[in-house]
């Protein structure tokens, strides 16, 4: 099996931050691949994995996320210094 290359789960923060793919979207598709636990992943794509799945969860009642926009802007430039380091 194919896994996603650390291109592609840039796009997914990307696509997010831009408001082209869902909350609810992005962590079906992360957490669709840490389910196979026989794919092998450097330590960048699984980090960034690790944060889009759970992407979606409420913060509170009040219907906001437990990671709010600037944080997901944030790991997006986290995900991008750990690419040049």
């Amino acid at each position: 099996m194919h896994r996603p290359t650390l291109d592609e789960i840039e796009e997914r923060f990307v696509a997010l931050v831009e408001g082209r793919l869902t909350r609810d979207e992005a962590d079906r598709w992360a957490a669709r691949w840490m389910a196979y636990d026989d794919l092998a992943w450097d330590d960048v794509s699984w980090w960034a994995l690790g944060l889009l799945y759970g992407i979606d969860l409420p913060g509170g009642p009040d219907g906001a996320f437990l990671h709010d926009d600037e944080q997901v802007r944030d790991w997006l430039a986290a995900l991008r210094r750990r690419r040049t380091a």
